[in-house]
C-alpha cells in the first residue's frame, strides 16, 4: 500500500494560473525580499503583485510569517525550484 502525506502541487491549479515566468520570478524576488526584511526587522512588510485581473498588496507580519513562507515556497513550486518529492510509506 501506498500513502502520499502530500499531494504534488500543480502550479496550474493554484492561483498563480495565468502569470508568466517573469512575473513569478518577480513576485518571489519581492516575497523573499518582504521576508528578509520581516526577519531583521520584526516590522509589517508590504508586498505588491500583480495577477491577470489587477494587482493586490499584502500586508504580513511577524505574527503571519508561515503565511509568508507557504507562499515563497508556492512560487517556488510554480517557477520549478526546491521541487521536494511527496513522502510515501511503503508496506509489505
Amino acid at each position: 500500500m501506498t500513502f502520499t502525506a502530500y499531494p504534488p502541487i500543480r502550479p496550474q491549479q493554484t492561483i498563480l494560473s495565468g502569470l508568466t515566468r517573469e512575473q513569478l520570478q518577480a513576485n518571489l524576488t519581492a516575497a523573499q525580499q518582504a521576508m528578509h526584511d520581516l526577519m531583521i526587522g520584526g516590522k509589517p512588510v508590504s508586498v505588491s503583485f500583480s495577477q491577470v485581473n489587477g494587482s493586490r498588496s499584502v500586508t504580513y507580519t511577524q505574527a503571519n510569517r508561515a503565511d509568508l513562507t507557504a507562499y515563497i515556497q508556492l512560487l517556488q513550486t510554480a517557477l520549478g525550484i526546491n521541487r521536494r518529492r511527496p513522502v510515501r510509506f511503503m508496506y509489505r
